[in-house]
Parts: structure tokens; sequence; C-alpha cells
């Protein structure tokens, strides 16, 4: 019988067409990551590459020059960071996660020394100066450039200079630990009878036994025991999920649900410390909180922008919400035949897939058979050749390029331009792996002459459980999620920047997420899942009557949804926004605003903000999730929903708006591409027009 591993590369060849074996190299193509060590080699080049960069800006040559040597400090020192960034996230081996981290945090000083170096600033305002000798594109790198000098506090005195510098350096390590703490410290459930758990969810839980003390026996007048079988649940973000929709026992879900969200305990103080950090820094930045120094920078301008619109949505949203939270309710007491039950937090899950289900004839095991993996990879495929002409290649992964059997590396190939990009693949979880699913840079695209273009590489991270073994099947939210980062992966792959400072995805905040939203509309949509999913037995398309079928659970409940996201988008802006009192009680504010933004309860004493992570990552940014879900509504509606697989609708997504990664005005790269509607000015920043989001919701 074939592993597991070996299963995956075989499903992955049934997808794409492969090319040669190459000679050794290190980890992602990088010569000196032969060995863990390498990370220490690989800081080291870093370091005297940037310093000699820094040596011939300090003699101001023209501005081009400035910019595109500033730009090259900038991919030799990413080009470390990314790398060390995946290795921390997805090695197995411990020696290079703990390099990783180490390289991680010494370049990370070294960004602080640059990003403080007046020599560089200085030549950039010169740059900047003389923008008449510059592109388009590079007087927007000179600008943003300086923005980004200033907002590292280059231009404070020393004294506050050296405060921004500490504060930054404790920021990142605070969010290291917050992360790690996630990871590592999920708590635990343990549940006696294993019976009170459904048979097909056992395999994911670890066994436990403990002893139940009998009576006394008569003849023997001693006491009898008996070993009872029970389960570990491991309340990590996966097995949370799975235990609050699929077990009935409503006493387990409760445990579950509260022992999940009161872990880990360790962040509630991390969090604590972190707020403070960025208020501090955002103070001496001359700005009244950390939310409005976050958001300055992008379209929205400011935290009172942001706060507004969200304000605004949630009035919209509460009246229809708060009928979905009713029409659970009643369900609840009809299945449970109990007039006067209520719904608690643990309820949410499980009554709203039972209703999905029960409404919709939907089978779980049916349509999962219609998504195997290596049918999932052939509708990527469908996806680039249909909207541009490209397809996919597998490359085999040269000596030492590889962390893990699991991972396959594809090149993006077009007949016309050759070789696009490159992407790994390491979809499946295992433990200590990075527990979600995310977009990982290794390499930024940037012109290196007028005949040679640095090509992106990028890395595709999900966290698919590997229970199926060989035919390893996705369900659909598996496969929308994989849309999702796969509409990541196109904007670092298809932009061609003249400068990796604007490759892909490195675009304002508030914008960075309108790819991933507008590719998960794509898997809903029959006329692109008929491509490719596939009954693996039969080769029977997906019959459309189960698509319909689909769409329509994910319909039922749209407020419930949209209100969640707004809630945590308020909560994000709230702990980083202005500071009544130090510290703050996270606790209770996020679970007053629970109360306030949605119609559900709040499990008292609980804390599930302390494994939000995006409060590290999206810090006062998480509101660019409904942003992005806004102009991506609208140009699904305007540009896609016709004919979602054209080679015209393909051109426009690349040619007005991938291309240009972070290149041009986020705004008039919106309005150029979908239509001055798609936003709105507003309190001095700009939000999204929210009809087409009102119109899909049926708001």
């Amino acid at each position: 019988m074939l592993s597991r591993a070996a299963a995956i590369r075989r499903g992955a060849a049934a997808a794409f067409s492969t090319v040669s074996e190459k000679p050794e190299t290190g980890l992602y193509g990088f010569d000196v990551l032969r060995t863990a060590k390498g990370f220490r080699r690989f800081v080291d080049d870093a370091i005297e590459r940037s310093d000699e960069l820094v040596a011939h800006v300090a003699r101001l040559p023209s501005a081009p020059e400035i910019v595109r040597a500033m730009d090259e400090i900038s991919n030799t020192v990413c080009s470390v960071i990314d790398s060390a960034e995946l290795c921390r996230n997805t090695h197995p081996d411990r020696e290079f996660v703990e390099e990783a981290d180490k390289a991680s945090m010494r370049i990370y000083e070294h960004l602080q020394y640059l990003n403080t170096n007046t020599t560089l600033y200085n030549a950039i305002l010169k740059a900047e100066g003389e923008s008449v000798l510059l592109t388009e594109e590079a007087r927007r790198a000179a600008t943003t450039l300086r923005i980004d000098f200033e907002k590292g506090g280059i231009h404070l005195p020393e004294d506050k200079l050296e405060r921004v510098n500490q504060l930054n350096l404790e920021i990142a390590q605070l969010g290291r630990k917050f992360s790690e703490n996630v990871m590592n410290k999920p708590g635990f459930v343990d549940v006696y009878p294993a019976s009170r758990v459904p048979r097909n969810l056992r395999h994911h839980f670890k066994s436990v036994y403990r002893f139940n003390c009998g009576s006394f026996e008569k003849q023997s007048n001693q006491m009898s025991t008996a070993k009872q079988k029970g389960l570990r649940i491991v309340t990590d973000s996966e097995n949370l999920s799975s235990a609050l929709r699929w077990i009935s026992d409503e006493e387990v879900r409760k445990q579950v649900y509260i022992v999940g969200n009161s872990e880990p305990r360790e962040n509630i103080g991390v969090l604590n410390e972190l707020i403070d950090a960025r208020d501090e820094l955002a103070k001496i930045m001359g700005c009244k909180s950390y939310a409005d120094f976050a958001i300055r920078p992008n379209m929205a301008a400011s935290a009172d922008v942001v706060m507004s619109f969200l304000g605004d949505l949630s009035n919209i949203v509460r009246h229809k919400a708060d009928e979905e939270f009713k029409a659970i309710q009643d369900f609840k007491r009809r299945i449970c035949n109990e007039k006067s039950a209520d719904l608690e937090p643990w309820d949410e899950d499980y009554f709203i897939g039972m209703m999905k289900s029960s409404l919709n004839n939907l089978d779980a095991s049916v349509i999962a058979k219609y998504f195997p993996l290596s049918q999932c990879l052939k509708g990527l495929n469908v996806l680039v050749e249909s909207l541009f002409g490209a397809t996919f290649h597998q490359i085999p992964m040269r000596d030492g390029e590889s962390w893990h059997p699991d991972v396959i590396k594809l090149s993006l190939r077009h007949p016309d331009e050759g070789d696009l990009g490159f992407m790994y693949l390491d979809l499946y979880s295992r433990k200590g792996k990075y527990p979600g699913c995310a977009h990982f840079a290794v390499q930024g695209g940037r012109r290196l002459s007028d005949s040679n273009y640095q090509l992106p590489i990028i890395a595709l991270v999900c966290n698919f459980s590997n229970s199926s073994g060989i035919t390893a099947r996705l369900n659909h939210g598996d496969v929308e999620t994989l849309f999702h980062e796969f509409g990541h992966a196109l904007h670092s792959l298809l932009s061609r920047t003249e400068y990796q400072h604007f490759s892909g995805t490195r675009v304002a905040l508030d914008v960075a997420e309108t790819p991933s939203n507008l590719f998960e509309c794509y898997a809903w949509d029959y006329r692109v899942l008929k491509t490719f999913a596939l009954d693996e037995t039969t080769g029977d398309a997906i019959p459309e009557k189960l698509v319909k079928a689909l769409n329509a659970s994910r319909n039922m409940f749209p407020a419930t949804e949209l209100q969640r996201q707004i809630f945590y988008s308020i909560m994000d802006l709230t702990l980083f926004g202005e500071q009544a009192s130090k510290p703050m009680d996270t606790i209770s504010t996020v679970a007053d605003l629970r109360r306030k933004h949605t119609s559900w309860k709040c499990a008292e004493g609980t804390h599930w903000h302390t494994r939000f992570t995006h409060l590290i990552n999206y810090g006062a940014g998480y509101y660019s999730y409904l942003y992005a879900r806004c102009f991506a509504t609208t140009i699904w509606q305007e540009i896609c929903q016709e004919d979602p697989l054209s080679r015209s609708a393909g051109s426009t997504i690349r040619d007005k708006f991938l291309r240009y990664g972070g290149s041009k005005d986020p705004s008039s790269l919106l309005k150029d591409f979908a239509g001055d509607a798609i936003i709105r000015n507003s309190g001095g920043g700009i939000i999204p027009d929210i009809n087409s989001l009102c119109k899909e919701i049926d708001l």
C-alpha cells in the first residue's frame, strides 16, 4: 500500500505534467540553506550585501539608481525574512525551526538599523525631490519608501527614535510569543465514555482510559474496578471546529467550547503587553491610537472612518441576523422538544450545520467524492488556463529544496511568455506546522534588466485533514479555502512590477484580500466546478442540483456570518484603539462587543480572542477582509459573473489588477478595474460601496 506522501505525489502527478530533475541545492533553492546552520550565513550575506548597497546610495547616484538600490536592499533583506518565516511555520526539523527563528530576529534587528539609517532617508528624499527624473512607478516607490522610513520614526529626536526601535523589537517578540502559544498550548478535554463522540470522528482523537470504582465484591471483600475508554479532544482550531459541528451531546460540546475558547491563558498577559507597546509606539508617532497609526497609510485613512463604516454595516445587518438567530433557536427547540430551550454559543455550528444539511439534503461524504485532491489541483489548472492561457507544471524537487515529502513544486507557464513564477504546495496538516492556511512569499518579482525578470516564488500552505489517505478527499469548505489562498498566489505570480517592494500582495492592507475573496466566488460557481469536480469512481461531473444545494446552504445564514466578521473587525479596532485604562480588561471588552454587535450570548470567562492570530498579523487591520469582500463582490458581479471562465474576464483581472501589485494607487486601481462606483469617499477616507454585498445576501 502506498504511503500517504506517495499518494499525494501520485495525485499531483496526475494533475500536472513534469519536467526533468535538477541538481542538489538548499532549502527553497537557496544554496546557502543546505543545512539549518546555513541560516546564519544567509543573514551574514544579506547584511554584507545591504551594507554594500548602503555605501553605494551614500554616494548619492541618480534618482533612478537610488530607488533601484533601495529596492535591492529590500529584496535582499526580504528573501531572508520570508524564507525564515516559512521555515519557522512549516519545517518538521526542530533545528531548522530554531535556526530560522534566530535568523528572523537577527535580520529584523538589521532591518531596524536600515529603517533608521539617515543616509538612506536623505537619499530617498533627494530621489523624491527629483521625481521628474523617475517613472510613475519609481515615483510611487520613492514616496512609499519615504513613508516607510517615517513610520519607523527616523524623523524623531534621538531618544524617541531609540524608544521606537525598542518598541518595534518588543512588538515583534510579543507577536511571536502569542502565535507560538496558540500553536503549542491548545488545551484539551477528556470525554468519557468514548461513545459520546460519533464513531466517524473518533479516529481524530487519542484514546485515554480511567478506572471506575464499583461496589465491594461479596466473596473477595475487595473493591472492583472497570477500565473505561475515553477520548482526548485537543482543542486546536481544526478539532474544535469538528467537535462543535458534529457532536450531538450538548454537554460535550459545552466542555469543548469553553476549554477551546479559554486557551492559551498565557496570551491574556501577552496581549495586554502588546496593546500597551503598540499604544506607546503610536503616541510617540503623534497618533491618538495604534489603530490610527496602522490605518493612516491605507485607503481608509483613519480608525474613525473604519469604525463608522462598521457601525453602519452592523446596524444594517442586525435585523436579518436576529431573524436568523430566532430561526436557529426555534429549530433547536423542535429538535430537543424543549419549548423554552435557549440557544448557547456552543450550539451555533451544530444546529446551523444540521439545518443546512436537512433542508438541502446534503451528505458530506457524497460531496467529498467529487473533490479528491488531484481533481482540485486540476481545478486550479482549469482556472489559469481558461482565464490567462497559462498552465501549471510539476517540477520534481532538487535534493535539499523541499522541507517535507508532502510538498510539491509547480511552475506557472505561459506558451508565449514562458515561466511566470513558481509555487510550492504544502497542503496537509502535521504536528508542529502552522495551524491555518496561508500564502507565504519566498521571493518577490522585480525587473532586473530590459530582458531579465526575477520571477516570484511563493508557498501555498494549507492544513487539510490527512485521514483520508490515498483518496485524499476535500470537503467543499476546504475547496473554498484552497481557492482563497490561490487568489493570493495568483496575485504574486501574475504581478509584473518593476520593484519587488510592490510585488504581488505587497499592497495597501485594505485591498490585499480582494483577489482571494474574488477567487472564493469561483469555488461556488457550477460552470467552474463541473470542469474538475468529477466523481472519482464514475468520472461524472458534479450534478448541477448538488451545486445549487450547496449554494442554498451557503445562503441560509448570510447575515449571521457577516455579523461575525463585523464583530471581529470592531473588536480588533477597539483593542488597538484609544486606551481609556491600562491594562485593558480585554475579556470583558470583547464580551461586551459580542453582546452589542451579534445576536449571540457570550460564555462567561472565555477569551476566544487570545487565539485570534489576526490580532498579530492584521492588528487594527482585520476590517480589510470586509473591505475586500465588498470589492470582490462588486468585481464578480460586474466583470466575472456573466462568463467566469472567459479569457476576456481573465485579461481584465490580470491586466487591470493583478499585474500592478502595489505599484498603483489602490483607489485608482479599483476604479480603473471595476468603475468609479466600487468605492466611496467618507470622512476623509475611502470606504467600499456595499450595494453588491447587500444584493448578494438579500439585505
